[in-house]
């Protein structure tokens, strides 16, 4: 099994595309209005509408109502990237932090209020948990 992508459900895709792409400093690929993707090397973070998704019902994803996931990308410096992100209006929930667990992290909310973590291993006990 290979993962491949989280899809965050929103009302606004350009919006959300937009603040993505200044976050990560990585363009977008736009497949439609309503469908766009971060790609990494790691995996993708996918964009879509709520009209992807409205044959689900009921059943359909809710924009802007994550309560449970964190978004997370690592990248090389947490600090660099708090201050790149400083440029524009951005919802920090913590400053850059070393964790418990050795990770360098920074939380923040996406414009939908979904939770991003920046993060990079920032001891030899996180460095070695990500050697690939």
């Amino acid at each position: 099994m290979h993962f491949a992508s989280i899809r965050v459900i929103t009302e606004d895709v350009a919006r959300l595309v937009e603040f993505y792409e200044k976050a990560t400093g990585q363009a977008a690929k736009r497949s439609t209005d309503d469908f766009a993707e971060i790609i990494t090397p790691a995996g993708t973070l996918a964009i879509a509408s709520t009209r992807t998704v409205q044959g689900l019902g009921a059943n359909a994803p809710r924009p802007a109502a994550n309560q449970s996931v964190i978004i997370e990308f690592r990248v090389e410096d947490v600090d660099a990237e708090y201050e790149n992100l400083q440029r524009f209006e951005v919802d920090f929930v913590t400053e850059p932090v070393t964790q418990p667990w050795g990770n360098r992290s920074l939380l923040f909310r996406d414009p939908d209020g979904n939770l991003v973590n920046f993060f990079a291993p920032a001891t030899p006990e996180a460095l070695k948990r990500y050697e690939r």
